[in-house]
């Protein structure tokens, strides 16, 4: 009988064992991903009246479970229109200090031709409508030829074209790679974009208008503790000869730093030898485990560059707007 006993009680260590450490491997089977879109389709030639360089950006984060459900997901987007004149010089009241759709709030102007209120809010009635559904489901969300919603489940808070952002939030699952969150965690997007290596066409060579975008996007759970982050950028670059016509591709979708991989060519320059994208990835893993607090605390020398030791083997870029996209980040999750 004691043998047996001791067999038996052998028998359900090791299975309890195994189970453990399957689940170790597992991990809390949450995907967390981020997809970012920026055309430039909108910008238009100078003629009579000002030119316009225009980049939208949408950025979309989401956080699902094993069975490919939302469990949580942050949506924002950035539209920078950057003027410029016949004659090929960058227009007067030129962007410098952007803001998103979600900060612009009720002056972002959507409410005066919507009694449902602006971007900010019918954005977060999709966000919230989408919440506990599956990439099917979201891409079976029935709206009509102008991408507009008809169900009346979602057009009771939300009536704008919704078509940019059911593929973004496809695509962002589809992207989602295993991470170490909860499933209570809260998801959030942060960009931060500027307009200044902008410059007018002279001694023949184009005027360029540039929107160099940073994008963060974070689960942080309860504590304000970051538990997955990811980051990455683009440069939307509308050029422009001295007669304010465009001379760049505008049909294109714009290629985000980390998509063009090693084709980007830091690493050639680079003292550790590491591409722009190994270096954003391993300052996005070095904050996982840390708080608003310890990000904006993270040593940097007078040009943004890390001091510290344990960051200084993997980031050697400047990293003030990585500190700064990821703090807002922080903040939008909600």
């Amino acid at each position: 009988m004691k043998k047996a006993f001791a067999l038996f009680l052998a028998l359900t260590l090791s299975l309890s064992v195994g189970m453990l450490s399957a689940t170790a491997e597992q991990g809390t089977g949450l995907k967390f991903g981020l997809y970012i879109n920026t055309t430039m389709a909108q910008s238009s030639d100078a003629s009579d009246t000002d030119g316009n360089a225009q980049v939208d950006s949408d950025a979309v984060a989401v956080l699902v479970d094993a069975q490919g459900k939302i469990v949580d997901l942050d949506i924002d987007s950035m539209q920078t229109k950057m003027p410029f004149t016949a004659a090929g010089k960058l227009g007067n009241n030129f962007p410098t200090e952007m803001k998103t759709k979600r900060e612009l709030g009720d002056s972002y102007g959507m409410a005066a031709v919507s009694k449902l209120g602006d971007w900010d809010k019918q954005i977060e009635a999709f966000r919230v409508y989408v919440i506990g559904k599956t990439a099917d489901e979201v891409n079976g969300i029935a709206v009509d030829e102008s991408t507009r919603p008809t169900g009346a489940d979602l057009t009771a808070g939300c009536t704008m074209a919704v078509g940019s952002y059911i593929s973004g939030v496809s695509a962002a699952i589809g992207a989602a790679s295993p991470a170490e969150a909860s499933a209570t965690d809260k998801v959030g997007v942060g960009i931060t974009t500027s307009t200044d290596s902008s410059i007018d066409a002279a001694d023949g060579q184009d005027g360029l208008c540039e929107a160099y975008s940073y994008y963060a996007a974070v689960a942080v759970n309860a504590d304000g503790v970051v538990t997955a982050c990811q980051i990455d950028s683009t440069k939307g670059a509308v050029t422009f000869d001295a007669t304010g016509k465009i001379t760049s591709d505008l049909s294109a979708r714009v290629t985000t730093i980390k998509e063009l991989g090693d084709a980007y060519g830091m690493k050639s320059a680079s003292s550790i030898g590491k591409e722009w994208y190994e270096q954003a990835n391993a300052f996005a893993a070095y904050v996982v485990g840390k708080t608003a607090a310890d990000i904006q605390g993270i040593a940097v020398d007078e040009s943004t560059k890390p001091t510290g030791a344990d960051l200084t083997a993997s980031v050697t870029l400047p990293v003030g707007p990585f500190q700064a996209t990821v703090l807002k980040a922080i903040a939008n999750a909600r």
